[in-house]
């Protein structure tokens, strides 16, 4: 009975995967190709960033870091292990980032 179960489980996760690869295939699309890096949130799951090609960024998130993982390779964009200082160098961040970094620093004016 409780192989139903986990069978029931994994086939969600495979759902859920296959979701966030559409969605990471289109923001590449978007933006000229990107790269991924996946990072772990703890029990809340796991953290898909996105960097595209054009210096644009996002994220997602998902329920467990094989799960985000499998999203990525299922996407077929090159997944880092870390996020170095090429992947840095080639974020573009804009006004928003900047008042959202500005608004949470230590001392800082809130961004409410």
């Amino acid at each position: 009975m409780s192989g139903m179960g986990e069978d029931k489980v994994e086939r969600r996760e495979q759902a859920r995967a296959r979701r966030l690869a559409r969605e990471i295939r289109g923001f590449a699309k978007k933006h000229g190709g990107a790269d991924a890096v996946v990072e772990h949130l703890g029990q809340r799951g796991a953290r898909i960033v996105l960097v595209g090609k054009d210096g644009a960024w996002g994220d997602l998130v998902a329920p467990a870091y094989a799960t985000a993982q499998a999203a990525a390779e299922t996407a077929e964009v090159p997944v880092h292990g870390e996020f170095g200082g090429e992947l840095a160098a080639r974020l573009r961040t804009g006004p928003y980032e900047w008042t959202r970094m500005a608004g949470i620093q230590v001392g800082g004016r809130a961004n409410t």
